[in-house]
């Protein structure tokens, strides 16, 4: 049996603008266009190749009544920004509603994109000297209960088991939240010297937090993550992996991601319940919302002290560890959606995109068919051999207008069409997802391997590189410096970030949240130079900061 120590009502569950009634809404915009979801509609499913003049002209009218009816589906970002996000996950394929309240089902597509995320962090995380292993996700009550701040953090969000093989258990088990309660019980088992530091360790999990507020792949009851954990002899030790790591995060979001994060400490109001530091990477989504993307706890020896995790240093004496948490979730393919798409649908960067080109083959005549589809399939391989992602999309129960705009929706960097013509002079059409229009077309690209092989991989490097840009461009437009209360106040109220210096207590950072709904961000580590005043009591100030609403 599962329960919380919060629990929420039904019409709470979902944040208010994804209640029932936009759920349901949503469903109905989908099955009034079941072409655009599994299980396609039998009319699109019966067009095939056309063979004959009038057969063309009809394809031709098909081809712009799919674009129209693709265009129509996606609510406009413009309009309704959450609408817009939910469109694109239900039609790009990414994920669906889980049978339970504030749960979802990460669909093939979605996942692939999280396992892009992984395997680059994976990589990076044994560079750094970590190795992966896996804990329970059913802890003892009685371990969150050992570190105070951390059991008042986690309290309201907690999910607890009470009943195991019909029996009332003799202990509550939480259903794992995180699990620096867990591992220190196991470090104290593992480290008894200073010969054992430092011990540093990674897992990939699944978490149970009770959000009162859910949104896909943002906040949901349950989601998957890295946690890595580390223990060490000196509290310099610790800084430095904590550091280390924001680091590595926030490489992946601007060379991978293309995200663009800002990286900073969290204030004390917004730190890790039980660390003595938090850093974080926070991103401007689409909407100039802020979005916590990762973070890195510095937990000093607060949890080493609950669990008394000890260990004999070289002059023989007893000491408590320092330690260091780290994370990034599937949150982070929610800020993928947020920063990138458009109103044509998911936008994705070609180092995390799960198809980096697809091929569309396209005939009018029966004859035409083979020789294309050879092309296509000789093209596919090359590409492949080369070590690139590629989808040749060969069903020939959909034109190609169709599979243009369901391929644009998925997000694929690289679009490349053959026909005959194509076939006949030896070349490929290749249309760029980012540059819409014939602007991002590009004719008679050689299919000779070494030619092709280049130009393709010259493309999506200028992808993944544009669409960053893109984003720098974006979050410093929408980022205003401020000297006072009042211009941070109006800076909010326009929606944007606010930067200015702060030295005020935690008291007027919490009045600033209640009278404007926007938190400290982070205190970026880029500061600027000279003089700083801080914007809420007219003090000396050592640094700034960033307010923001934030997901």
């Amino acid at each position: 049996m599962v329960s919380s120590l919060r629990l929420p009502t039904l019409t709470s569950l979902f944040c208010p603008s994804f209640s029932r009634r936009s759920t349901v809404s949503l469903r109905r915009r989908l099955h009034l266009r079941p072409h655009l979801v599994a299980g396609f509609s039998a009319q699109s499913a019966a067009s095939s190749p056309p063979e004959t003049e009038d057969q063309v002209d009809k394809k031709k009218s098909s081809r712009v009544q799919d674009r129209e009816n693709t265009d129509r589906v996606i609510t406009p970002r413009s309009q309704d920004f959450n609408a817009w996000y939910l469109d694109v996950i239900a039609n790009a394929e990414l994920a669906d509603y889980g049978p339970v309240r504030g749960t979802m089902v990460i669909r093939p597509y979605g996942y692939a994109i999280w396992e892009a995320i992984q395997e680059y962090l994976n990589v990076k995380f044994k560079e750094t000297g970590h190795s992966n292993m896996y804990f329970p996700q059913f802890i003892p009550y009685s371990f969150i209960e050992k570190e105070a701040s951390h059991v008042e953090g986690f309290s309201p969000e907690l999910a607890l088991v009470t009943i195991g093989g019909g029996k009332e258990l003799e202990e509550k088990l939480v259903v794992r939240p995180t699990s620096e309660t867990i591992v220190n019980h196991m470090f104290t088992q593992w480290i008894h010297s200073y010969r054992d530091l430092p011990l540093m360790i990674n897992q990939w999990a699944n978490v149970t937090r009770w959000e009162m507020r859910t949104k896909p792949f943002v906040r949901t009851l349950e989601f998957l993550w890295q946690e890595g954990h580390t223990a060490h002899a000196t509290p310099d030790e610790a800084e430095k992996e904590a550091q280390q790591m924001i680091d590595v995060y926030t490489k992946f979001a601007y060379e991978q991601a293309a995200i663009p994060v800002i990286a900073g400490r969290k204030s004390k109001v917004e730190t890790f319940a039980g660390a003595d530091k938090t850093y974080t990477i926070e991103a401007m989504m689409g909407d100039r919302k802020a979005l916590q993307a990762g973070t890195s706890h510095n937990l000093g020896q607060n949890f080493s002290r609950a669990f008394v995790t000890q260990f004999t240093d070289e002059n023989g004496q007893r000491q408590h560890v320092w330690q260091t948490s780290w994370a990034i979730s599937t949150r982070f393919v929610g800020g993928i959606i947020m920063t990138h798409g458009d109103d044509a649908g998911l936008m994705l960067p070609p180092r995390i995109a799960p198809i980096q080109v697809v091929i569309v083959p396209i005939w009018r005549k029966a004859d035409e068919k083979t020789g294309v589809l050879n092309a296509a399939s000789s093209v596919a391989e090359i590409l492949k051999a080369a070590g690139l992602k590629v989808k040749l999309d060969d069903a020939d129960q959909r034109t190609p207008g169709w599979k243009f705009n369901f391929w644009e929706m998925k997000g694929v960097p690289l679009r490349i069409e053959i026909g005959p013509r194509d076939v006949s002079s030896g070349s490929v059409v290749i249309s760029r997802r980012d540059v819409p229009g014939k602007q991002g077309k590009v004719f008679g690209i050689s299919m000779e391997p070494s030619i092709l092989e280049a130009y393709v991989k010259d493309r999506l490097d200028e992808i993944q590189f544009s669409l960053l840009q893109r984003a720098i461009s974006f979050r410093d437009s929408n980022i205003v410096d401020v000297s006072s209360y009042e211009e941070l106040k109006e800076a909010i109220s326009l929606g944007k970030w606010a930067r200015g210096p702060w030295s005020a207590s935690d008291a007027d950072e919490l009045r600033v949240k209640e009278e404007t709904g926007a938190t400290i961000r982070c205190f970026p580590f880029e500061q600027p130079q000279g003089t700083k005043i801080c914007l809420m009591t007219g003090n000396p100030a050592k640094e700034v900061v960033i307010f923001a609403k934030s997901y």
